[in-house]
């Protein structure tokens, strides 16, 4: 009787730890979006920075979702860029990134956000997003009188999976993106090693699968010491990638860490390699 017992005890504990697992599995799955999208709506940050001269961008994306960036003009660029930030906060936290790209690259720049994010309309989601760079995409280039494939694609972290998609299918001057991964699945594996989420996640924004279709520069950069996006999973992207590429290891960076000024010689040596004029 005894041994029943311990029986039943053990078969309705086990019952219960399983149902209490399939619980967080069906929650996480529900809530994905939410979890995934961390996005600061506005008034969150600084709306009024100072240090660079910048115009508010107001367009749409194809769903009629109105969206809303800022463009950073700069006399003589040597290049037109649509910053694809990445998933938390919003643009006013990228000033930083702004300010560098102009003064120390020589770059226009277009940072935008998406659905959801600061001023921009709607709740974010794989396709969602997606969508926005085009829109935003679109406005850059009418803007700077470029056809929409001279324009130069940069993607931070999961801003990277959505340039991505757009250079594969549409191509692009040049591709630059920083700490990205090869699929975001991947990522929630790597933080949820116990969760079934290469299976349960819909959004997957494959990166890896996709940028077999771009065909043009590449520059890629990631640190060694990031705890968000391992090194290994940008490792795993850019061996996908065609050439012409190349990889910056960037040592002692973690994800969330300010690219050092080294970083942006780089990319205005990348850039100015690149042999296709702007215009």
């Amino acid at each position: 009787m005894k041994n029943r017992r311990k029986w039943f005890l053990a078969c309705w504990v086990a019952g219960a730890v399983l149902s209490l697992y399939l619980l967080i599995v069906l929650a996480a799955m529900f809530f994905e979006n939410s979890l995934i999208f961390i996005p600061h709506r506005y008034p969150a940050g600084d709306w009024q920075p100072a240090g660079f001269p910048f115009e508010d961008a107001r367009f749409q994306a194809a769903d009629g979702t109105r969206l809303h960036g800022w463009y950073v003009p700069c006399p003589n660029a040597r290049a037109a860029v649509l910053f694809c930030h990445g998933n938390a906060g919003n643009i006013t936290h990228r000033a930083y990134i702004l300010e560098m790209l102009r003064r120390r690259v020589g770059v226009s720049v277009l940072i935008f956000d998406y659905r959801g994010y600061g001023r921009s309309e709607g709740k974010p989601n794989e396709a969602g997003i997606l969508a926005d760079a085009r829109g935003a995409r679109s406005w850059l280039a009418a803007r700077e009188k470029i056809a929409e494939s001279d324009v130069v694609l940069m993607g931070e972290s999961i801003g990277g999976a959505v340039a991505v998609d757009l250079a594969a299918r549409d191509g692009a001057r040049a591709l630059v993106l920083e700490s990205t991964f090869d699929c975001l699945p991947d990522v929630a594996a790597y933080h949820f090693p116990w969760l079934p989420v290469r299976w349960a996640m819909r959004t997957r924004l494959d990166s890896a699968t996709k940028i077999g279709g771009y065909h043009g520069p590449l520059l890629q950069s990631h640190g060694d010491a990031d705890t968000i996006v391992p090194l290994r999973l940008g490792r795993r992207l850019f061996e996908t990638a065609n050439q012409p590429k190349q990889f910056l290891l960037l040592s002692g960076h973690d994800h969330n860490d300010p690219m050092p000024p080294e970083y942006y010689d780089s990319l205005r040596a990348f850039l100015g390699a690149i042999d296709k004029p702007l215009g």
